[in-house]
């Protein structure tokens, strides 16, 4: 299948403290939200170093791997892995339906066509804004299910999830985290390490799909630039995480959603 509209070369005109620092304030952005900020990568990749949709996307999910790697041990320093796995059966049952969709959400990618995509990708990112904004700025409650439909929720769930992280190039915590609260009442820390335990082996399988294609010619074509946003955005993050409470969400997070939104707004008229 030819895919070729959708790669492009690398962008070797692109200055090392450029691309470094790009990553580093995406780093910044999502940590002090305690994300990865990938959902703000994105739209970088494609507007200012100027990779089409699909290239966008895989360098996007390989740099969002590498970041959910590193903060899986530092994530639990701070919630311990003992009391994660007693919540075992919520990531199985997230799982059950993140890896399929993950799959689905590959296939459909590499199916579409370029002008198809950049427009999916920006409603995906309003869709992300929504969350951003719900998830930070409301108190999430449980919807107290029984067990018989909390599991088909579970895969249901899990499904759209992974066919958004897969599309997007994202981890998935800005749905991840949300639903591990509303759907099983879990604490947001214990939510958010569960999220990167259910985005790793989910980003995998997105991986897995994309290889079948030859999607992975763009990081072979761009291995030092992403190596270099990968390793300005986990500086970032870990900067963004010393932040985290010092600017108000209240005020924080409505900047962040607009950024989103007009970032959208450029990726559906992208040509």
């Amino acid at each position: 299948m030819a895919i070729d509209q959708n790669l492009v070369p690398a962008r070797s005109t692109r200055s090392t403290p450029l691309v470094f620092l790009t990553g580093a304030v995406v780093g910044i952005l999502g940590g002090m939200i305690g994300l990865g900020g990938a959902e703000f990568r994105l739209p970088l990749l494609i507007s200012l170093f100027g990779f089409a949709a699909l290239s966008a996307v895989i360098l996007n999910k390989a740099m969002s791997l590498v970041v959910v790697l590193v903060a899986l041990p530092a994530r639990m320093a701070a919630v311990p892995a003992s009391e994660v796995a007693g919540h075992w059966p919520v990531a199985v049952n997230l799982l059950a339906g993140s890896l399929l969709g993950a799959w689905a959400g590959a296939s459909w990618a590499v199916r579409m066509r370029s002008s198809s995509l950049y427009k999916v990708l920006a409603g995906l990112m309003v869709l992300m804004a929504a969350a951003l904004v719900v998830t930070h700025t409301t108190t999430l409650g449980t919807l107290a299910m029984p067990l018989w439909a909390q599991v088909p929720s579970g895969v249901v769930a899990g499904f759209g999830i992974g066919v958004v992280a897969a599309i997007m190039g994202v981890a998935g915590g800005e749905l991840l985290i949300p639903t591990i609260v509303l759907l099983f009442g879990l604490d947001i820390k214990t939510a958010g390490s569960l999220s990167l335990l259910v985005s790793l082996p989910t980003m995998l399988v997105a991986f897995a799909r994309y290889s079948r294609d030859g999607s992975f010619a763009v990081l072979g074509a761009n291995l030092r630039f992403t190596m270099i946003l990968a390793g300005g955005s986990i500086a970032g993050a870990v900067l963004g995480g010393l932040l985290l409470g010092v600017f108000s969400d209240a005020v924080l997070i409505p900047v962040l959603a607009v950024i989103l939104l007009v970032s959208a707004t450029k990726i559906a008229r992208h040509d």
